[in-house]
């Protein structure tokens, strides 16, 4: 059995959220400082620019992570590729060349627990199982159950790919289980829409994660290129259908 110490008891170190066998891990201040820093840390923190941590606790289950973002893991925990097999491989390597995910994400197993390396990002736990499908901006996944199913899924149209800032295809994941994800801005600061048989328009790619059910595609801001011109928008991503949108505002 391992026991640690001065991890979940230091008043330095806060729970900033907590969802299944995840937990955030913010650090409130950075106490590794130099005389030549140690002003530019302390605003740093007072602006909400912190380390954080994703801890997993496995307790006979599994969770997928990116590449390379293991730091530590303790008890009886093994690490897979994830990998079935050299057509799996080759399927996956071709996914991660249209998602900018990494091809191999590592699967843990066992009992016991798995830290993450730390980041100056914003890690976002969400409910997959809350979600028919969630497709995920590129660059953004972090970790997930190993128990979420994990798909490439292509925009509705090549313009999405050429004009929209999305890129062609996307990480989508679908099942019950746990995602985390690396935000640009605190859950806090994303907006989430609810659409019922209806539509979202926004102007540029601020829309992190949004639902598989809903239709994107690019369109012009008005009908005709004048109103364009008048109204000062161009092209507007558009989200059509019954679904969510989780956005950004101020990337």
């Amino acid at each position: 059995m391992v026991t640690f110490n001065n991890l979940l008891n230091n008043p330095n170190i806060l729970t900033a959220a907590q969802l299944g066998g995840m937990r955030v891990l913010e650090y409130e201040k950075d106490l590794s400082v130099r005389p030549d820093n140690a002003i530019a840390s302390y605003y740093a923190s007072e602006m909400n620019v912190r380390r954080r941590q994703l801890l997993l606790e496995l307790k006979g289950d599994s969770y997928v992570v990116q590449a390379g973002a293991m730091q530590w893991m303790s008890g009886a925990v093994e690490a897979t590729s994830g990998i079935k097999g050299v057509g799996d491989l080759l399927g996956k390597a071709l996914a991660s060349k249209a998602t900018k995910e990494s091809a191999v994400k590592p699967e843990y197993k066992g009992t016991g627990h798995l830290m993450l390396e730390p980041t100056y990002k914003h890690i976002i736990l969400l409910d997959v199982g809350q979600w028919d499908g969630l497709v995920l901006d590129d660059g953004l996944f972090l970790a997930c159950s190993g128990s979420v199913q994990q798909k490439v899924v292509a925009r509705s149209n090549l313009s999405s790919a050429a004009l929209g800032n999305e890129g062609l295809f996307n990480l989508c994941l679908k099942g019950a289980g746990v995602a985390a994800l690396e935000s640009p801005v605190p859950r806090s600061e994303l907006i989430e829409f609810k659409l019922d048989n209806d539509q979202l328009r926004i102007d540029g790619d601020m829309a992190i994660a949004w639902s598989s059910t809903l239709n994107f595609t690019v369109e012009k801001s008005t009908r005709s290129l004048i109103g364009s011109a008048v109204s000062g928008e161009g092209l507007v991503n558009v989200y059509r259908g019954t679904g969510t949108v989780l956005m950004a505002p101020v990337v």
